[in-house]
C-alpha cells in the first residue's frame, strides 16, 4: 500500500544510497535537490576504475549464471545507475527508464483491463489524447475527460469499483491549468481505494515538482524534455513507491522490450546533472517574458503571474513555475504571423530544451485532436506556446518584440512613447462572440433563452425496399419542430409538449435519478448502448404516474429526461423546455426525429457541449443557408454532436432506428441511405446540388402499424422471393435514377427534372402497391390529385398503410388550382400541407444583439404597453415563452422568423 500522504507537501525519503560527505568529524545537513541532481554516483555500484562518469555498458548480454545482469532487455548497469538516480530526486522507491514519454504512458495503461474506467483531464497533450482514444476504442476502457482544475468536477466520476485510474497533469499543456494533485489524490483514495493516481510531470520535472509527495501512485516524465534538456535523445521515466505496481511495470517493460538503451541512459544521466542550473535560468527568463506579454494586454497563461487561476495551489505543490507559457492574440492569422516572424525562437514541437521554441499547439503538437474536441475543451486556435531556453533573456525579448511588430500585433504609441498592443481586426466583435459562445469560460448559456428548430423529413423513394438493401432517398421538409428553453432558476425542471398529448410536467431537479446514471465527461460521447438502468429509473420515478393512455408523451418525456440527466450532471440547469410543431405528429414525416433534434440541441447548448459560430455572413436570398456556402469546423461539430444525441433519443423512442430521420433533421437537404449488409457498404451520403422542390404532404389521419407493415413485406419476400426480388430491383433502379437527376438538376434543367421525378413517383407507388403497403385512404388522395384539372403525381411515403402521401407540385401550378385542391382534400377529411423539400437542417436563433429584431420588452397577449412594474412582470415581458406557447400553428413559423436571424446547419 502507498504511504499515507497529507494534502500538504511532505517529502517521502527512501533509503536509497547517496554519496555522503567524507568526514567523520561532524554530521552534515542533507544535500539540496540541486546538489543531488549532480551527485549521480551510486555507492552500491562503484566503478572498479573509479570513473567520474558512469560507464556505458554497451552490451546486449552478460556472462555468467545467476548474476544480477544477463540480458540488457531485462537489466543493464548503466540503466540501473540512471533509474537509481531518478528515483532519488523524485522521492521514489523505484524508477524505470523506457524509450519515450509515450512508451511510459503505454506501460502504465497496460495496468488497465476491459471494463475499467479512467478519469483524465480535458487539456491533455495530443499524444496522450490519441492513446486514450485507442484504448477506449480497442481495449474497452471507458475514458472520462473532465476539468481536473475543479476537484468537484472530478468527484461525480469516481466510482468505488469501476474507476481504475485517474490521470492528471499540472500544469497542463498548453493552457497551464493547475490541478490540486494532493486534494484529488486524497478524494480518489477515499472513494475508490483500488484506483491508481497517475501524474504526467513532464511540464515540471522532479526538480520543480514531485507528485509522489502529494499522494500520487505513479509519476511519469517525458525525459526527452527537461531531464535531458538538449533534445538529443528520446526517453521516458516512470517512478512509483508501491511494490505491487513496480513489479507489474517491470514485467511489462521486460516483456515488450521498450527499456532505454545504454547509450541513451548515459546521455540522460549527463543531462540530469545540469537540470537545476538550466531550469533556474529558464524559469527566470520565463517570468520576464510572461510579464512582458501580460503588460501588453495579451491573455497570458503562466503560473508565475499573480492572477493565474490556481496559483496558490501551484505554489503549495511545486517549487517553481516552470519554463512553458502560452498566450492568446485573438486572431489565428495574427498568431501565425507572429510565429513566422521570430528568428531566435525556433518553430518546433516539444519543450524543455536549452534552445527556446515557439509553436501553435492547435496546428502542431495538438493537431491530432480533432477541431471539434479542441473547441469543446476550450483550446483556442490562436494560442501560441513559448518554451523558454537558456539564451540571454534580453535577446529573447528583443526577438519576440520584433516578431510582434512585424506581425502588426503591437505598434509604437507616440503619446505613450512605448509599444502597445494593436487589437486584431474585429477584436471587439470577437470578444462579444467569445462571451456568447457556449463552452467559453464566460459563458452564460444557462441564463438566456435558447430557441432551436429542426425540419421534418419525407422519404421520396425507396420506402420498405430500404429494409432489404435498396437505396432510399430522404429530404427535409419546411414543416418544422421548435424548441425553447427558458431559465427558471428555482431548482425545478419543467416541460410542455403542446402537440404531444398537450403534455406538461414539473420535476424537482435534485429528485431526478442522478445516481442511476453513469456520468459522461464534457467531451465524452454516449456509448452505443442505452443506459437501461437510467431508463428504468426514469420510468419508475419522474414518469411513474404517467398513464399508458399517453404513450407518445411518455416516450418523449423519457427521451428528454434521459438526455438531461446524461448531459447536465455537472451543471443541473433549472429551465423550462417547451416544444411546438408545424408538422403533423405520427404521420411518417419524421416528427419524432425533429423533436429529438430540438431537445438534443437545446440541452447541448445548456450543457456547454457545443458552440455557436461567430457572427456569420449576412443571410440573403442568394445565400439563405449557411450549409449551402460553406461551414466552419465549430458548425460541423454542432451538427455532428447534435446528430449523435438526436440518434440516442431516437433509440429511446423507436428501439432500432436507421438514423435517416435524425440525420435529415440535423443536416437538412437530401441524402441517400443504405442499410449495412446485402453486399453493400451501409451509410448515408448527401446529395450535393439538391434544389428545393415544392410538395403537397397530405395526412390521411389513418394510424399506421409500421412494424406490422415491414413484417408483411418480409413475409411476402419469403413466400414469393422472385416476385418481390424483381420489385425491389425496380425500386433500386428508380432510386439510382432519382439520385442522378436530383444531383444533376442544374445540368438537365428544371423542367426535365420535374418530368423525370413525376414519372418516377408514379412508378414507385405502383411497386409499393404491389408490396401491399398502400391503403384506401392513400389511393383516394392519389386519385384526387391525379384527376383533371390537377394532373399531379402522388405516392405514399414512409411505411404506408395510412400516414402521408406526397404530391409533386410543378413550378407553374397556379394558386387558384392549389386553392381548389386543398379545399377538396380537406372536404375528404384529409389534412394537406403545402411545403418545400430540401431546405435547411437544425437552426438556432442567433443570440447576438446585431441579429435580434426583438425590442427589450415583448408585449404579452392583451397588453398595449410593456409593464414597468413589478419586476416579475418585466422579466416575463423579456421572455418569448408566453408567445411561443400561445401562437397558433399557422402563425408559428412566420412569428419565429420575425424574431431575428437564424443560424442554420
Amino acid at each position: 500500500m502507498a504511504p499515507t500522504i497529507d494534502t500538504k507537501a511532505t517529502a517521502v525519503h527512501h533509503d536509497l544510497p547517496t554519496p555522503d560527505p567524507e568526514t567523520p568529524l561532524r554530521p552534515r545537513q542533507p544535500y539540496k535537490l540541486s546538489t543531488l541532481c549532480v551527485a549521480v554516483e551510486n555507492p552500491s555500484m562503484k566503478d572498479q576504475y573509479g570513473s567520474s562518469s558512469v560507464p556505458i555498458y554497451q552490451s546486449a548480454t552478460f556472462k555468467g549464471v545467476g548474476n544480477e545482469y544477463d540480458y540488457s532487455r531485462s537489466g543493464n548497469p548503466t540503466r540501473s545507475h540512471l533509474e537509481h538516480h531518478i528515483a532519488k530526486i523524485s522521492s521514489a522507491a523505484r524508477a524505470f527508464a523506457v524509450s519515450s514519454g509515450m512508451a511510459a504512458l503505454d506501460v502504465i495503461l497496460r495496468l488497465l483491463r476491459p471494463g475499467d474506467e479512467i478519469i483524465a483531464g480535458d487539456d491533455l497533450y495530443g499524444g496522450t489524447n490519441r492513446l486514450l482514444t485507442f484504448i477506449r476504442t480497442h481495449v474497452g476502457v471507458t475514458v472520462h475527460h473532465v476539468d481536473t482544475t475543479n476537484p468537484n468536477a472530478v468527484i461525480p466520476f469516481i466510482h468505488p469499483t469501476k474507476t481504475a485510474m485517474v490521470l492528471l497533469e499540472s500544469p497542463t499543456n498548453p493552457l497551464l491549468k493547475i490541478a490540486d494533485l494532493a486534494l484529488i489524490s486524497k478524494e480518489v483514495k477515499e472513494r475508490a481505494p483500488n484506483a491508481i493516481v497517475v501524474v504526467d510531470n513532464t511540464m515540471m520535472s522532479p526538480y520543480l515538482q514531485r507528485p509522489l509527495e502529494h499522494g500520487a501512485d505513479i509519476v511519469y516524465d517525458s525525459a526527452t524534455k527537461y531531464l535531458s534538456g538538449h533534445h538529443d535523445l528520446m526517453a521516458g521515466m516512470i517512478t512509483c513507491n508501491r511494490d505491487d505496481l513496480a513489479k507489474q511495470i517491470a514485467f511489462t517493460i521486460n516483456s515488450v522490450g521498450n527499456a532505454l538503451t545504454p547509450i541513451d541512459c548515459f546521455l540522460l544521466l549527463r543531462g540530469v546533472k545540469t537540470m537545476a542550473v538550466r531550469m533556474d535560468r529558464q524559469q527566470s527568463t520565463s517570468q520576464l517574458v510572461a510579464t512582458y506579454l501580460y503588460s501588453l494586454g495579451f491573455k497570458v497563461h503562466y503560473p508565475g503571474l499573480p492572477d493565474h487561476p490556481g496559483r496558490e495551489i501551484h505554489q503549495r505543490i511545486s517549487d517553481g513555475d516552470g519554463a512553458v507559457l502560452s498566450f492568446e492574440t485573438g486572431d489565428k492569422e495574427l498568431s501565425e504571423k507572429i510565429v513566422g516572424s521570430t528568428r531566435l525562437w525556433g518553430i518546433s514541437v516539444s519543450f524543455g530544451c536549452v534552445n527556446s521554441l515557439i509553436s501553435m499547439p492547435c496546428v502542431m503538437s495538438h493537431a491530432s485532436i480533432d477541431p471539434a474536441t479542441r473547441a469543446a475543451r476550450g483550446l483556442p486556435e490562436d494560442l501560441i506556446r513559448l518554451c523558454v531556453g537558456i539564451e540571454d533573456s534580453s535577446d529573447l525579448l528583443d526577438d519576440l518584440e520584433h516578431a510582434l511588430i512585424d506581425a502588426g500585433a503591437i505598434a509604437l504609441s507616440a503619446q505613450q512613447n512605448k509599444y502597445i498592443r494593436v487589437p486584431p481586426a474585429h477584436a471587439v466583435l470577437n470578444k462579444a462572440v467569445e462571451q456568447l459562445a457556449i463552452g467559453g469560460s464566460n459563458s452564460k448559456g444557462v441564463d438566456q433563452e435558447w430557441f432551436v428548430s429542426a425540419p421534418g423529413k419525407v422519404i421520396l423513394f425507396g420506402e420498405h425496399a430500404v429494409v432489404h438493401g435498396v437505396t432510399a432517398i430522404a429530404a427535409s421538409v419546411d414543416l418544422r419542430c421548435y424548441g425553447l428553453t427558458t431559465p427558471r432558476n428555482d431548482g425545478k425542471l419543467s416541460a410542455r409538449f403542446i402537440d404531444i398529448d398537450n403534455f406538461q410536467a414539473e420535476w424537482d431537479i435534485e429528485s431526478l435519478p442522478w445516481d442511476a446514471s453513469a456520468p459522461l465527461g464534457q467531451t465524452e460521447r454516449h456509448p452505443e448502448d442505452l443506459d437501461s438502468q437510467l431508463i428504468e429509473a426514469i420510468q419508475a420515478g419522474p414518469l411513474g404516474e404517467l398513464g399508458s393512455d399517453k404513450s407518445q408523451a411518455r416516450n418523449a418525456a423519457l427521451a428528454f429526461l434521459y438526455m438531461y440527466i446524461k448531459l447536465m450532471n455537472t451543471h443541473r440547469a433549472s429551465v423550462h423546455f417547451a416544444v411546438r410543431a408545424t408538422l403533423p405528429v405520427g404521420a411518417g414525416l419524421g416528427s419524432s426525429a425533429s423533436f429529438s433534434t430540438c431537445a438534443a440541441t437545446a440541452l447541448l447548448l445548456l450543457s456547454q457541449r457545443i458552440t455557436i459560430p461567430s457572427i456569420p455572413p449576412p443571410i440573403s436570398a442568394d445565400h439563405p443557408h449557411l450549409s449551402h456556402h460553406g461551414r466552419h469546423a465549430l458548425e460541423r461539430h454542432n451538427a455532428e454532436e447534435a446528430n449523435r444525441w438526436a440518434f440516442t433519443a431516437e433509440k429511446i423512442l423507436h428501439g432500432n432506428p436507421s438514423g435517416v430521420d435524425n440525420s435529415v433533421a440535423v443536416f437538412g437537404g437530401a441524402l441517400t441511405y443504405n442499410r449495412p449488409g446485402f453486399g453493400k457498404t451501409g451509410g448515408m451520403e448527401s446529395i450535393q446540388g439538391f434544389g428545393s422542390l415544392r410538395f403537397l404532404l397530405t395526412n390521411s389521419k389513418v394510424p399506421r402499424d409500421t412494424k406490422k407493415l415491414v413484417a408483411g413485406v418480409g413475409l411476402m419476400k419469403q413466400e414469393q422471393p422472385e416476385v418481390v426480388g424483381s420489385i425491389l430491383k425496380a425500386i433500386e433502379n428508380i432510386s439510382a435514377q432519382a439520385k442522378r437527376s436530383l444531383a444533376d438538376s442544374s445540368e438537365f434543367g428544371r423542367d426535365s427534372l420535374l418530368r423525370d421525378l413525376s414519372a418516377m413517383i408514379i412508378e414507385n407507388h405502383k411497386h409499393l402497391v404491389s408490396l401491399g403497403v398502400s391503403h384506401p385512404s392513400l389511393e383516394m388522395i392519389k386519385e384526387t390529385t391525379a384527376a383533371p384539372p390537377y394532373n399531379l403525381s402522388t405516392k405514399l411515403t414512409g411505411a404506408g398503410g395510412g400516414g402521408c402521401a406526397v404530391t409533386l407540385i410543378p413550378d407553374d401550378f397556379s394558386e387558384a388550382l392549389m386553392k381548389d385542391l386543398l379545399a377538396e382534400l380537406v372536404e375528404c377529411g384529409f389534412d394537406p400541407y403545402l411545403t418545400s423539400v430540401g431546405g435547411s437542417g437544425m437552426g438556432i436563433l442567433s443570440p447576438y444583439p446585431e441579429h435580434s429584431n426583438m425590442s427589450s420588452k415583448v408585449l404579452l397577449p392583451g397588453q398595449v404597453t410593456p409593464p414597468e412594474t413589478p419586476d416579475e412582470a418585466a422579466d416575463a415581458g423579456s421572455s418569448i415563452r408566453s408567445l411561443f406557447e400561445t401562437k397558433s400553428s399557422s402563425e408559428l413559423t412566420v412569428w419565429a422568423h420575425s424574431l431575428g436571424k437564424w443560424l442554420y446547419v
